[in-house]
């Protein structure tokens, strides 16, 4: 019997696509220059269907990978060319609303943005806003382990994640929580999909701060809005979110959404501060200072709640109006220590120069993620290679700096091959050991967020050292 007709019997025939036209619909995630074609994909709408597919898939050594909404940007949601792809978009339910213990019960398939619009008339929201927080899943945000904008002050998913119902490679259900020993609630969040697919998740939400205040502050340059940045933290000041455009994005957000950026910054900072009233006031006095001291232009506190909306969206705008000043763009994501974002800035210049293409950036200054969008023409010869490179270029000048690969959109395809400008091989040895207890078979997500040989060539020493852990991502 085929594989297609295996996963009909088990999950029912409307749930299954196998249609090439229509898989070609999952082909790649947000990050569209790695493409793969799946055999099939399957639309479960509960854990049980979850759970009969990935039992097909455990008998037949067949690869799946998970997939949100496709907002990903780092191709973490790439299928395998012999797999399936197990879409969890009609898992789109919040189950329970528990407002007493400040606690939501929801499939994966719900958009961020919904788990707060669920608890708004309780005065409570969801803290983690990615910027796709409108289209966005919750079980994609529990992969990558999302951020957003004000991850500074409240930190990442994982930190607001308190219980996953998780489906294994085997097709083993279990429960993780916080209850005691290990933390596997901790190890599965940022796991990328290679530990198993999440069916049902409980986040903590908030309440809503007394007082919310919002900054715009226009900078001659990034150097100058990168002091700044620091000066407000050196400041014993912990804003909800500290957000930085150059002079390249917000010439495009304005074009696109009109929120009333100067467009003649050469950077500016978008400042929020919240919390109780008294305590809002006094650090909002304190970061007016700071921008004084640091050469801002012009310095904006919104009076209404749709001047705040208006700042806010031309930040979250920016990403999408790239289209507007370049035919293609490459979406990088490092990580930097606050103090070294001037140099890192100006080191990513630098390279710009070199390569001969532009670099927009926009990002979150507060925890130092940048986000630089490398802009090219894909039919130009030659200029997408050249965009990879530079891509490529950018994150080892962010490890150089003493930072990161990633902060929040994952290592998937995209930094794979990356992995040992971080990592040792005893690092990577003991991440793949920690996989392989979950999946010794390497059928989840396979080829994501560890160097392959297929995907990189000659790879460090885990591979070569653990033949039983290297079984499944080397075959795939």
């Amino acid at each position: 019997m085929s594989l297609v007709a295996d996963l009909e019997r088990a999950v029912g025939a409307d749930a299954v696509v196998s249609e090439r036209a229509q898989v070609r619909t999952y082909e790649c995630d947000g990050l569209t220059g790695h493409r793969a074609t799946p055999q099939a994909v399957v639309l479960p709408r509960t854990t049980a269907e979850v759970r009969a597919a990935v039992r097909v898939c455990h008998a037949r050594g067949i690869p799946f990978v998970a997939r949100g909404a496709g907002t990903g940007l780092s191709g973490g949601a790439v299928p395998v060319a012999e797999g399936i792809v197990i879409g969890l978009a009609r898992m789109n339910r919040i189950l329970e609303v528990d407002v007493p213990n400040r606690r939501v019960r929801v499939g994966p398939g719900v958009a961020n943005l919904d788990v707060t619009r669920a608890v708004a008339p309780h005065g409570l929201y969801y803290a983690p806003d990615p910027s796709s927080q409108q289209v966005c899943t919750i079980g994609g945000n529990v992969a990558e382990n999302s951020g957003g904008a004000h991850c500074l002050k409240y930190g990442f998913t994982t930190n607001h994640v308190l219980e996953l119902e998780v489906v294994l490679a085997d097709g083993d259900v279990v429960r993780l929580d916080r209850a005691g020993g290990l933390d596997l609630l901790g190890a599965f969040v940022g796991s990328e999909g290679t530990l198993g697919i999440a069916t049902e998740i409980v986040v903590a939400v908030l309440p809503r701060p007394q007082r919310v205040e919002t900054l715009l502050a226009a900078f001659p340059s990034t150097d100058a809005a990168g002091e700044v940045v620091s000066a407000v933290i050196a400041a014993g000041i912990v804003p909800a979110a500290i957000e930085m455009m150059d002079s390249v994005t917000i010439r495009a957000a304005e074009a696109a959404v009109g929120a009333g950026l100067p467009l003649d910054a050469g950077a500016v900072l978008l400042v929020e501060l919240d919390g109780p009233a008294v305590e809002v006031e006094v650090a909002l006095a304190r970061v007016r200072e700071c921008c004084a001291a640091g050469l801002a232009d012009d310095v904006r506190v919104a009076s209404t709640e749709a001047e705040r909306t208006a700042f806010w969206r031309g930040r979250k705008a920016a990403f999408a109006a790239m289209g507007r000043i370049s035919p293609d763009y490459y979406v990088q994501d490092g990580v930097v220590p606050r103090t070294r974002l001037p140099e890192t800035l100006r080191r990513i210049s630098e390279l710009s120069r070199g390569y001969g293409l532009e670099v927009a950036n926009v990002f979150h200054a507060g925890d130092g993620n940048l986000h630089p969008l490398v802009l090219y023409d894909g039919a130009v010869e030659g200029e997408p290679e050249r965009a990879a490179e530079l891509a490529s270029a950018i994150l080892e000048a962010c490890v150089d700096a003493g930072g990161s690969l990633t902060g929040e959109h994952g290592i998937g395809l995209d930094k794979a091959c990356h992995m040992p400008l971080m990592y040792s091989e005893d690092d990577l040895a003991t991440m793949l050991r920690l996989r392989s207890a979950f999946d010794p078979k390497g059928l989840c997500n396979p080829g994501k967020a560890f160097p392959t040989p297929r995907l990189c060539g000659e790879v460090p020493g885990p591979y070569r050292r653990h033949p039983a852990e290297r079984e499944g991502v080397e075959r795939w």
